[in-house]
């Protein structure tokens, strides 16, 4: 017997064994089975899902100041109030 033919041999004897085995395995599985009676499925109940609350921090919550526009007497007049930028400074690009 060559080797080729020896390995075969050995697959198929590997490939009825794995057969044999799981159809055993089957049968006793199906005679479990028969010994319980029929399977009785349990209603499923739908559990009720509670949302959760975020929790806000405990600071007093900011008021918001609605902006107003200036007219162009008061710009004028904060533009004044500023100093004008001097040159001639060292560092300045």
């Amino acid at each position: 017997m060559s080797h080729a033919s020896m390995l075969k041999a050995r697959r198929q004897h590997q490939k009825t064994r794995k057969l044999l085995d799981a159809a055993a395995k089957e049968a006793k599985k199906l005679k479990e089975l028969s010994l319980h009676g029929p399977v009785v499925k349990k209603e499923k109940v739908k559990k009720e899902r509670v949302k959760k609350e975020k929790v806000q921090p405990e600071k007093a919550p900011a008021e918001k100041v609605k902006k107003v526009k200036l007219t162009e007497a008061e710009i004028n007049k904060q533009n004044a109030k500023k100093p004008a930028p001097v040159g001639g400074k060292k560092g300045a690009a």
